[in-house]
């Protein structure tokens, strides 16, 4: 079964716009065209797809998408440089959660001060404490409207 890229925007929830692009960027040579000159995606074609979208969702770059795409291209014989490019995209994906994470903490620090039913007096201490630190630094107020 072979899919038109309305159908495979419609699949994948990808703008018949974006499709274009990844196939002018090089991501898509795996897609044939029919008859008429019309891509014409397989099953196949939305598998890699997928694997494509993750590695963008996940913030790789498209040069070395497109590194990953001419590797499964060329077949077996990529596999250790695929499994370079994945390993090294994994370690920059898992220290991207980690600061996630630290913000998320942040963010729930934040929102447990403002929550609380001090919270006023919290804010007026924190910020007591910030222009008594520019005034013995010599620095003007900021906190004055």
């Amino acid at each position: 079964m072979t899919y038109s890229i309305k159908q495979v925007a419609e699949k994948t929830g990808l703008s018949i716009y974006t499709l274009r692009f990844y196939d002018k960027q090089g991501l898509l040579p795996f897609v044939a065209r029919n008859q008429s000159g019309y891509r014409a995606f397989t099953d196949g074609d939305l598998n890699l797809l997928k694997t494509i979208c993750c590695l963008k969702e996940t913030g790789m770059k498209i040069s070395d998408i497109r590194l990953y795409v001419d590797d499964v291209m060329a077949g077996p014989t990529s596999i250790p440089h695929r499994k370079q490019l994945l390993r090294q995209h994994r370690q920059q994906v898992i220290e991207h959660q980690r600061q996630l994470a630290a913000n998320l903490a942040e963010l729930d620090e934040k929102l447990a001060t403002y929550e609380d039913p001090a919270a006023v007096q919290i804010i007026s201490q924190k910020q007591a404490f910030a222009i008594a630190e520019k005034r013995q630094a010599h620095l003007p107020n900021v906190y004055e409207g």
